[in-house]
């Protein structure tokens, strides 16, 4: 059952999400409840496996830790991308509009719906794969980003743990830009349901082997690096859901025969809760960089 679960239950619980969505959106659910519901499945199967099969046991999240890492993913993951979403792309189809700047046509609506999302996720994966590695090598973004790299502990629900400010300039490359150009409401589901899943599976505390995924998708094995202590090993692996890009600009890291030693940052006494870690990064002292050997 070990091995079935290291390498088998990332493809089943995706598909799992997948089909869940299909059923609900083509039986003419709300968009929401069939992006939501399978997501809320999945999550429910990824803290159920963590459990049972967990990676490192001294990773399992305390009472506190999901209480603030509840409030990240509720309010900066949930609430905070769809009042964005709604005010910046109203203010940019009038400028888009009001130039005359006709969008129809840019993108390939008569593909079928798993193919653009497809297109989507590298196209997206791209910009963000750009905005992330510079989040790390430019100061005045690392320290919007170091909110996310505070935790000493990965588990699926510290996925969320984002700046608003990070998670704005998130948004602003991988949804506003395929919003103006018309992608349809049944590729942008897909691609949430997918990306929710990934995510949640990214940061999981799960005893998992991806294989040859490792060349394909940003999974645990690889995240858990990006998320070191150590500079020069948490500089690579910048998928977000693909790792493609990290492979066509030299990113890519998967050491044989270690794993990944301390996580989080060089500042110990990073604050932790909510308001404070909002806060932060406009303490001049709050990271001033991580480990670097």
């Amino acid at each position: 059952m070990k091995v079935i679960v290291r390498y088998g239950i990332y493809p089943l619980v995706l598909a799992i999400g997948i089909s869940f969505h299909y059923l609900l959106f083509e039986n003419h659910f709300e968009l929401q409840f069939a992006i939501y519901l399978p997501v809320i499945v999945g999550a429910v199967m990824i803290v159920c496996l963590e459990r049972k099969y967990p990676h490192r046991e001294e990773w399992w999240a305390d009472k506190q830790e999901i209480v603030q890492d509840g409030l990240f993913m509720a309010l900066i993951q949930g609430v905070f991308p769809k009042l964005l979403t709604v005010s910046v792309v109203w203010i940019l189809l009038q400028v888009f509009y009001g130039h005359r700047l006709n969008v129809e046509g840019w993108w390939p609506t008569h593909w079928p719906v798993p193919l653009q999302m497809l297109l989507m996720m590298v196209v997206a994966d791209g910009f963000r794969y750009w905005l992330h590695r510079w989040a790390h090598e430019w100061d005045p973004l690392w320290r919007f980003h170091a909110v996310h790299h505070s935790p000493h502990k990965l588990y699926w629900l510290n996925v969320g743990r984002f700046h608003p400010i990070d998670k704005g300039l998130q948004v602003f490359l991988d949804t506003f830009p395929f919003l103006l150009v018309g992608v349809g409401e049944e590729v942008l589901g897909l691609y949430v349901v997918c990306y929710a899943i990934n995510g949640f599976f990214q940061h999981c505390n799960i005893d998992l082997r991806f294989g040859m995924l490792n060349y394909v998708i940003s999974g645990p094995e690889l995240h858990r690096w990006h998320h070191s202590m150590i500079t020069q090993e948490s500089n690579h692996n910048y998928g977000n859901n693909l790792i493609i890009w990290d492979l066509v600009f030299g990113t890519w890291y998967l050491p044989k025969g270690r794993n990944v030693q301390e996580l989080g940052l060089l500042n110990r006494k990073y604050p932790s809760g909510f308001l404070e870690q909002i806060r932060a990064p406009f303490s001049p002292n709050a990271d001033k960089h991580r480990v670097s050997l």
